[in-house]
């Protein structure tokens, strides 16, 4: 690191520092020999406010001292109320809280000869002869200039770009303490489909035991536009007590936040030496809103691109993964399928780390096309038929800064909620999935 004439030089600078930007920097420096700014704001009301990510892993993994949980068998309760439990052996589900997560990171960029953390805004981003040049005003607004070979830019999108269908993950949780008893501590119900349902798309209720006495509960829908604060409060409230028959409980924070799931085709590049990451490259899975996994996968890959000279970065999901996500999307979106029957029969009728490798995008044909046969046949080949004739269009983006909601701080999501719904709910992904969930 130097400073030169235009303010900070670096080899990469790494706009925001949320799951993308920082498992993208602990990356870098972990490869030695390059060094790596991160732009953050200060702590304050333009910083996002704690986020839940969770994903699933078959070992402890590079953040594991941010891991709050874990769980070794996952639960899936359909609309009818039987349930199926799944043992994803040898993964195991984790839970990371952001603030656990970024100061894990902080520390090893403080520890590192290469490693900066600069806390201040970015307010443009562009080319430059030799690289790119990110133009930043820090806390006593003075304007900074920092260049750098390559800059990886994870601030959100102000325009999803052009799709053909577009959903919401919208959801609202709280982390909920009861008078007795209530939660087995060793499983997490990913969905739990014994809530009404909307008349467009689907919902299902989310629960992550920390303790036999707290958990995380929450309720989730797939649908065109997100609900009141004051609609979110009264499904939680039903599923808590009606449901979960959690009795009295007291709630010590809450977390609500809206994710994109789209067919849209995310650009990778903002410029020849800009690029994007996290959502805004398209790293949220299309139709389970995992983001935390991908995002970390697509930082090895980066990772490795630099290290090898290569001069574009790989997509963070494959072709074949998002076309298969656009046919499901687009037959929820129709109610061609029935939400509720579609996921818990995946589960049902697939070995369970399939499903995992599946969700991760890890799968073969042959193993796609076996799941394949298990989904309702007719209604995806008709979509699958009628995709490739309708028109991509713009929708407006569904808001990366929720407002603050009563009774707990909101958050913005996957995300990788960064909470994802299998489909990382970000919040969750395989292999390592996840959910920003």
């Amino acid at each position: 690191m130097s400073r030169g004439a235009a303010g900070l030089t670096s080899d990469v600078v790494i706009v925001g520092g949320g799951a993308a930007g920082l498992g993208l920097a602990h990356r870098l420096i972990g490869t030695g020999g390059t060094t790596v700014t991160v732009v953050e704001p200060r702590d304050g009301p333009v910083r996002p406010a704690e986020r839940t990510w969770c994903y699933w892993d078959e070992g402890p993994g590079d953040f594991e001292e941010a891991v709050t949980a874990t769980w070794p068998l996952l639960r899936v309760h359909g609309p009818d109320g039987d349930a199926l439990t799944l043992d994803p052996a040898p993964a195991r589900y984790r839970m990371v809280r952001s603030t656990a997560f970024e100061r894990l990171v902080h520390a090893r960029l403080a520890q590192a000869p290469g490693g900066r953390l600069l806390r201040a805004t970015a307010d443009t981003v562009r080319d430059v002869p030799g690289g790119a040049e990110v133009r930043c005003t820090d806390p006593d607004g003075r304007t900074l200039i920092l260049r750098a070979r390559h800059v990886f830019d994870s601030r959100p999108l102000p325009v999803l770009p052009p799709a053909r269908t577009q959903l919401l993950q919208h959801f609202r949780g709280w982390f909920v303490r009861t008078a007795a008893n209530r939660f087995e501590t060793g499983v997490a119900d990913l969905m739990d489909f014994r809530v009404p349902q909307p008349r467009h798309g689907l919902a299902f209720g989310y629960v992550l035991p920390l303790a036999p006495d707290r958990a995380l509960v929450e309720y989730t829908e797939f649908s065109r536009t997100p609900l009141t604060t004051e609609a979110y409060e009264a499904a939680l409230g039903h599923y808590a007590r009606e449901v979960l028959g959690l009795g009295a409980f007291g709630v010590e924070a809450a977390e609500q936040g809206v994710i994109p799931m789209t067919d849209a085709r995310f650009p990778r590049r903002a410029g020849r030496a800009v690029f994007r990451i996290g959502t805004a490259g398209g790293a949220t899975r299309p139709a389970t809103g995992y983001t935390f996994a991908a995002a970390q996968r697509h930082s090895r890959a980066i990772a490795a691109a630099l290290r090898d000279g290569r001069g574009t970065v790989p997509p963070p999901h494959g072709r074949r993964a998002l076309a298969m996500d656009a046919v499901l999307l687009r037959a929820l979106d129709t109610g061609r399928i029935d939400g509720p029957a579609f996921f818990t029969g995946l589960f049902r009728r697939t070995p369970t780390h399939r499903v995992l490798r599946f969700l991760d995008g890890a799968t073969s044909v042959r193993e796609e096309w076996g799941i394949g046969l298990r989904t309702p046949v007719g209604p995806m080949l008709r979509t699958a038929a009628e995709l490739p004739f309708l028109p991509r269009r713009t929708h407006p983006a569904p808001g990366s800064r929720p407002q603050p909601a009563p009774g707990g701080p909101v958050h913005p999501a996957p995300g990788s909620r960064t909470h994802p719904a299998p489909g990382s709910r970000p919040h969750p992904a395989p292999g390592t999935g996840e959910s920003p969930r």
